[in-house]
Order: C-alpha cells, then structure tokens, then sequence
C-alpha cells in the first residue's frame, strides 16, 4: 500500500480550500460531523474486513477466553501417545 494518492489528495484539498478561504467562498464540502460519520463507517467496514480475514485467530482466542484451555496443553497431549 502506498500513501503517495492520499498524501496527493490531501494536498490538493487543502489547496483548493486555501483558495475558497481566499476569495471568501463557503466551500460545498459536508461538515466536520459527516466526515467524521464517514470515517467511522470506513472504520467499521475495515474493522469487519480484518476479523473475516483473521477468523481462526478469533476463534481460538473466544475459544481460549470461554473455557480457558491454553494451547500447550492441546499440543502436549498427542506427544504423550506418541511415545506410549
């Protein structure tokens, strides 16, 4: 992932409000509360995109808090029937 097309972006956003705040114009950009709403639901939709990613480490670790069995000790069974 490269940040060259957000830092372009965010210079050129910036640069076009400097020239609205320079011939006094009210930008049509939403306010500070949507974008924030906006940031938000990217959040979540990242957030869920890791989790589906990453569901066997979800699993074990649900799996681990709900009947606290460490892994080691799944690990250090089959070894005891190997050397039987």
């Amino acid at each position: 992932m490269t940040w060259q097309p957000y830092l372009i972006s965010l210079a050129a956003g910036l640069g076009i409000g400097v020239i609205y705040g320079l011939i006094a114009v009210r930008s049509p950009a939403p306010p500070i509360i949507a974008l924030l709403g906006l940031l938000g639901m990217l959040a979540g939709e990242a957030a869920v995109q890791w989790i589906r990613g990453h569901s066997d480490a979800v699993s074990q670790a649900l799996h681990l808090k709900s009947f606290a069995v460490t892994k080691a000790d799944q690990v250090a069974e089959p070894s005891k029937t190997e050397t039987l």
